[in-house]
């Protein structure tokens, strides 16, 4: 059996009056997921249980086949893992985002989507400053950065996600808890850092965001998971661009494909991811592709960008998957966003999405479900609630 697995961050929306109360789901012309939906089963799942932030980790978790309640800590040393950053049981990692503060207000999570390059260049500097303390910066990928400080009782701290509180004044929203008063400190310490860096006059003569500010969030320690092949006798792979979702893989056991024009962005290479997954079936019983350029349009509030990237994910991912796995004896495949990032909001919901199924002994669902969308997913008549079974109802033979 070979089997594929698609994930389109933060796909799931609401109605949006300019878009005839439709949502961007309704809106795309995705006849490829529309196919799988005929041939096969809708429904939804929650993906966050009750109690947790609404958060790629969390929800990701849960669609491998993980329950949070059991394993998750943090998003940050999922995110470490991806990188291959050492850490001691004694080490508590947080992401460290670069942004722009503007005033007291959250004005981007991202800092103007600052270049990796730049964001490594503000780190060394930090590193510098902070020298001799138990703590250091790792560079990522763009704005999206780590901390790890080598002492446990940092971990006791209550942390605000900053693409949460876009437009929002950071003093509500500062580190709390035990640990908390530490936490500010390292921000406040590293602001003059980051704001006098010679990289914000680079971007400010050419009209872009300077980065002001470090954020730190998802704090947590490594977890350790069973891997997917002891539990479900599958050998995965995974293709994704950001650190989040190839960590959880790594912790898992899955393979690493690389695709160089993935980004992780609206920019990524869809067609690339496409071909990547189809070279990789050959090779691997499951095959999971992963794409942040959904999530990004929803936390920029424009639609069209969504709309554009749920198309391109139908036709040049979802196609050449589908049309693959139909060359095999048995296959199946499942599409299944982690979470919605409704465009009207700008940030995660821990709604349950709608996902869908088809292929060897899939069932079909009721006549006239020929559309993936939130609508027909919730008359559907299939909920799961408790968002890690999906992965073992989807491998049932």
């Amino acid at each position: 059996m070979k089997y594929a697995i698609i994930l389109p961050d933060g796909a799931a929306d609401e109605p949006l009056a300019s878009l005839g109360d439709q949502t961007v789901l309704e809106a795309a012309r995705t006849p490829n997921m529309d196919a799988v939906v005929e041939q096969g089963r809708i429904g939804t799942v929650r993906t966050v249980p009750d109690g947790f932030a609404p958060g790629s980790d969390v929800a990701t978790m849960s669609l491998f086949g993980y329950d949070p309640r059991a394993h998750y800590s943090g998003r940050a040393p999922i995110e470490a893992v991806a990188r291959g950053i050492s850490t001691t049981a004694d080490d508590v990692v947080f992401r460290c985002n670069l942004v722009h503060i503007d005033n007291g207000v959250m004005t981007d999570f991202t800092a103007g989507h600052i270049r990796t390059q730049e964001s490594e260049s503000i780190l060394r500097d930090l590193n510098a400053a902070f020298a001799g303390e138990p703590l250091r910066f790792h560079a990522g990928v763009s704005y999206r950065n780590l901390l790890v400080i080598s002492d446990p009782e940092a971990i006791d701290v209550a942390c605000m996600p900053p693409h949460d509180i876009p437009g929002e004044r950071v003093e509500e929203y500062q580190p709390k808890g035990k640990a908390g008063r530490r936490i500010r400190e390292i921000m406040e310490r590293a602001r003059p850092i980051v704001t006098g860096h010679d990289v914000n006059q680079v971007r400010m003569d050419l009209g872009e965001l300077p980065a002001t500010d470090i954020w730190l969030w998802g704090q947590g320690v490594v977890p350790i998971l069973k891997r997917f092949k002891q539990r479900f006798g599958v050998r995965g792979a995974v293709i994704a661009a950001v650190d989040l979702i190839r960590g959880l893989g790594k912790l898992i056991g899955w393979t690493q494909i690389e695709v160089p024009g993935a980004t992780g962005y609206l920019d990524t290479d869809y067609a690339g991811k496409g071909r990547a997954a189809v070279e990789a079936l050959d090779d691997f019983d499951l095959v999971a592709v992963h794409i942040e350029a959904t999530d990004e349009a929803g936390h920029q509030g424009d639609a069209r960008a969504k709309i554009d990237a749920l198309e391109k994910i139908d036709s040049l991912i979802v196609e050449p998957i589908l049309e693959r796995l139909q060359a095999f004896d048995e296959w199946r495949i499942l599409i299944a966003p982690d979470h919605p990032t409704p465009v009207s909001q700008k940030t995660h919901t821990a709604d349950p999405p709608p996902f869908c199924m088809a292929g060897t002994n899939v069932p079909r669902g009721p006549s006239g479900q020929n559309r993936f969308c939130e609508r027909v997913a919730r008359g559907g008549g299939l909920h799961i609630d408790a968002g890690y079974e999906l992965m073992e109802y989807f491998l049932r033979r």
